[in-house]
């Protein structure tokens, strides 16, 4: 609950709503207690503050009923809320903090002004003034009232009304009197002085206190003390895209003397300090750029206005600062060795808070760390629009310039005479183009000075470090850097601390603008080529040694992951295209394995071995590639190549199972089991075993599938491999589904959902979907079942599977069919012919063929159902699938007028359906109910 003391008294739940406080004794009562928050307040104090000389009669009585009456109107308004009213043997107490006169102190205390004075709604305490236990916490307000109000842009308005309520308050007159001459107006800032004086001698027989006396002299003299923050300067615009880090930066002040903000070169520090000074008030900037480490004391006391005088300096400046509340902001650290006299400073003087901006921590005990990143893509958006002056799309710019404001604002200079497009397409020469600035320090005025002045403070070999990261794309890690630059990892450390290399969840990279500066720099010095080399070995090595079948498989698919955009770096060989083929393929990035594989194969001189492997993996990616031709020869020619290897024979089995003769592939994954158990190899059997159970789902034959299913599953969990886990429950889940078991195929599908997504093997995910999505259709809820086969299908896209997109796709079409949405249905259907044809989809034209033939029959037309389940009828024979030949009979049942024909077609079905011991399920019984129920009509 909340409680307002800061004007009339206000009562809010914890939800906003207003809290209605009845009968004024009532009233007085709850603020007496927040007067006193957190001191019991006894029953005999409590009767003399609400009655004073005139208690009631029986007070004691009268004052348990006044705080049962407390009690129901807090409870009321929010339950619970009557335990905040608490009594012991000190005498009733008020359990809260959340009071606007605590949250105001806080605020005053940290510097936050702006907000202190927001919460200000009149005179504290307003609605008891004349009340005694009122006075003092009143008057302690006013006074942290006045400390917010002196530095504030209205603080003349403020007092000028103040005084008429208080017009002997020394205090508010000295805020007053400095007003006035910061706003130039001494004159009247000396009238006002002498109508006080006055006053003064005639109500209260006394002169002006010895602090508002020296205040006149000073005014008297101009005093350069008496002007408001004279180092900080005002700022030209507004601050963008920074209000959560202000607000952080405020609090860590609230609570921490000293904060040092840190980050790469513009990108901000400064002029976010600088805001915190404005709002705060009684802050004083050193500019510490050009200063050189035996300046520093003489630069911190111009800032403090210390007159030049002979002696010692430093006990100076702590005596001016022992008895002041002040934050010193110390600007550009970097260069200089600050920690003991920041140090020493603090020690001495418990009133200075420090806030400095560097590019490196001060590395002084008990400070508080605050990195300043770049503006996020949004900020950096807006702000680069604001400056510029236009209102297109900029955030291809910001990108490159990793949303600096620096760099933003030197590039908006540049889009009035090249435009937002010719910008964008010149930033690869972004030092040339991000030059000329004429404001600001010159450090600042083209964004080569600014990396210039961070790479100048580097030793030898940090520079060094510094050049080698240049050959890395995207992140990297700590080794990788260590082991291509062959320098000790303490250096890119200490580019870290130094805000040049930006380290996020323990990886490591570099804005774009250090990269092409460290890019430079390393050219400059004639490493490239060498740098290259060993960045290729390292990558190399590292695919190399990759382990993604068993237990370590999620551990280094994560790291692979990380390594993409440095792997893409190397040039093409066969040594790193077949060591990421299998990653590739978990990951779905067929068109990426079959570029990068092709390229390679292209190379002359490459040895027979490697050319015969990478030869299989392309022949693998290839399979349901949607351009793809003659597939099933590529992959013979392929198998010649490699010789008598199972790994071989079963990864080309296993990428075209569903599509290539299934004799043949039956022969290839029979001999390759044979030589995997001969080798002792458990994971190529497993491996095999899964990819003969789904052959067998050709052929329905669930005691084949289930046993060869179980038995690769058990191998693969020996193993802990999730992906071959994923593989082994395929032919389960169909098993289950051509039974008409759907909760058993249901629990498995949502099973390898769950473990495919953890994985990050996406591909598989769409699969999985799409076969939920089966099970929706087959249950009845075609709104479910259009959902998840339309979100698999998308997945399939994103990942360029044209295998995945065909079963997603064909599932839209059969809950359209299902639907009565029969043009719909048509086209989901007829959109794969040709790519089935392409790849050899025998199966899978036979069952598209039927379907056409039932949505022909749906519309009347029943010669082209014939042609059609004809034409079906014919691939399922060429197959050899029993149910798939049923289907067709089915078909053409439908598809016949004459009712005794039909009857005897679906018997013909019927008995194969039992023969493979499949009957149809009862969900899959729409056609032939139809068929029935035309038959005997």
């Amino acid at each position: 609950m909340y409680f307002g003391v800061l004007g009339p008294l206000i009562v809010r739940t914890d939800a906003g709503e207003p809290v209605a406080v009845p009968d004024t004794k009532v009233r007085i009562l709850l603020l007496d207690l927040l007067a006193n928050l957190g001191t019991p307040v006894s029953a005999d104090r409590l009767i003399e503050d609400l009655w004073g000389s005139r208690p009631p009669r029986n007070a004691t009585g009268t004052l348990q009923a006044r705080v049962s009456q407390l009690r129901s109107a807090l409870e009321r308004a929010e339950p619970g809320s009557r335990a905040l009213v608490q009594h012991g043997p000190a005498g009733y107490t008020l359990d809260t903090e959340v009071v606007d006169s605590n949250i105001f102190e806080e605020y005053v205390q940290a510097g936050r002004r702006r907000d202190a004075l927001g919460l200000w709604r009149g005179q504290p305490y307003v609605d008891v003034r004349d009340h005694e236990f009122a006075r003092a916490p009143r008057e302690h307000l006013e006074d942290l009232y006045l400390t917010a109000l002196e530095h504030g842009d209205d603080v003349l308005q403020r007092t000028t009304a103040l005084i008429r309520q208080r017009p002997l308050d020394e205090r508010l007159h000295a805020v007053h009197l400095k007003a006035l001459y910061r706003a130039g107006r001494q004159h009247e800032a000396l009238s006002a002085y002498a109508e006080l004086r006055e006053a003064l001698s005639e109500e209260l027989g006394a002169d002006p206190g010895p602090e508002l006396t020296a205040l006149h002299q000073a005014i008297l003299r101009h005093d350069p003390s008496l002007q408001h923050s004279p180092t900080l300067p005002a700022p030209l615009n507004g601050l963008v895209g920074r209000a959560e880090l202000l607000a952080e930066v405020e609090e860590q002040l609230g609570g921490n003397r000293l904060l040092t903000l840190v980050g790469v070169g513009g990108v901000g520090k400064t002029r976010l300090a600088l805001e915190v000074g404005w709002r705060g008030g009684n802050a004083r900037m050193v500019e510490l750029a050009s200063v050189q480490q035996g300046d520093v004391l003489e630069a911190l006391a111009t800032a403090l206005e210390l007159r030049d005088e002979a002696g010692d300096l430093l006990p100076r400046l702590v005596d001016s600062l022992r008895a002041r509340e002040i934050l010193l902001i110390l600007d550009n650290c970097e260069h200089l060795e600050l920690a003991a006299l920041v140090q020493g400073l603090l020690a001495a003087a418990p009133g200075v808070r420090v806030l400095a901006t560097s590019r490196e921590p001060l590395g002084v005990s008990g400070e508080h760390v605050l990195e300043v990143s770049p503006l996020t893509p949004a900020a950096a958006a807006e702000l680069l629009r604001a400056r510029a002056g236009v209102t297109e799309d900029v955030t291809a710019i910001c990108d490159r310039l990793d949303g600096i404001p620096l760099a933003l604002e030197l590039a908006a200079t540049r889009v009035r005479a090249l435009g937002v497009q010719g910008l964008a397409e010149r930033l690869d020469d972004r030092f040339r183009l991000l030059a000329g600035g004429k404001a600001g320090p010159e450090r600042q005025r083209t964004l080569r000075a600014t990396i210039d002045w961070s790479w100048d403070l580097l030793a030898d070999d940090e520079r060094q470090m510094l050049r080698s990261l240049a050959v890395h794309a995207g992140t990297f890690s700590l080794d990788a850097a260590a082991h291509v630059s062959e320098l000790p990892e303490h250096l890119l450390l200490a580019l870290v601390d130094k805000s040049l290399v930006v380290a996020t969840a323990g990886r490591y990279h570099l804005l774009e603008s250090i990269a092409a500066y460290s890019l430079e720099r390393l050219t400059e010095a004639g490493d490239e080529a060498t740098l290259r080399r060993r960045h290729a070995t390292y990558y190399l090595t590292l695919a190399q040694q990759a382990e993604l079948r068993g237990e370590r498989q999620r551990e280094w698919l994560q790291r692979l992951d990380q390594e993409v955009a440095n792997f893409r770096l190397l040039p093409p060989s066969l040594e790193l295209a077949n060591a990421l083929a299998w990653y590739w393929y978990l990951r779905g990035r067929y068109g990426e394995a079959r570029r990068t594989l092709a390229a390679a194969l292209d190379l002359p001189g490459q040895p027979p071995a490697l050319r015969a492997q990478a030869a299989v993996w392309l022949a693998g990616m290839t399979a349901t590639d949607a351009y793809g031709t003659d597939v099933a020869t590529a992959g013979d020619r392929a198998l010649a190549a490699v010789g008598n290897d199972p790994h071989a024979l079963w990864f080309l089995t296993m990428t075209r199972w569903a599509y290539g003769d299934p004799v043949v592939l039956m022969q290839r994954i029979d001999r390759a089991i044979v030589l995997f158990t001969e080798q002792g190899d458990r994971w190529g059997l497993a491996a095999a075993l899964s990819t003969r159970a789904q052959l067998n789902i050709v052929h329905a034959d669930l005691q084949a599938m289930q046993r060869d299913s179980r038995r690769s599953l058990e191998l693969f969990d020996e193993l802990d491999d999730d992906w071959g886990r994923l593989q082994a429950t395929y032919a389960l889940i169909v098993a289950a589904e051509i039974s008409g078991d759907y909760p058993t195929a249901t629990t498995y599908l949502e099973d390898a959902v769950r473990h495919a997504k953890d994985l990050g093997l996406w591909t598989e995910v769409s699969f999985r979907t799409a076969g939920l999505g089966r099970i929706a259709m087959l249950t009845g809820d075609y709104a479910r079942a259009d959902e998840l086969h339309e979100q698999a299908r998308r997945l399939a896209v994103e990942q360029s599977n044209k295998s995945a997109e065909e079963y997603a796709e064909v599932g839209l079409g059969l809950s359209a069919r299902r639907q009565g949405r029969l043009d719909d249905a048509e086209r989901h259907f007829t959109k794969w012919l040709g790519w089935l044809e392409q790849v050899g989809g025998t199966p899978g034209i036979g069952f598209i063929h039927n379907q056409l033939g039932f949505i022909a029959e749906q519309r009347g037309d029943l010669e082209t159902a014939r042609t059609l389940h004809e034409r079906g009828l014919e691939l399922a024979r060429q197959v050899g699938d029993d149910r798939a030949i049923a289907l067709a009979l089915e078909g053409l049942a439908g598809a016949t007028e004459d009712p005794g024909r039909a009857l005897s077609l679906l018997a013909d079905a019927e008995t194969l359906r039992q023969q493979v011991g499949v009957p149809l399920p009862p969900a899959e019984r729409f056609d032939v109910e139809r068929t029935i129920s035309r038959a005997r009509r």
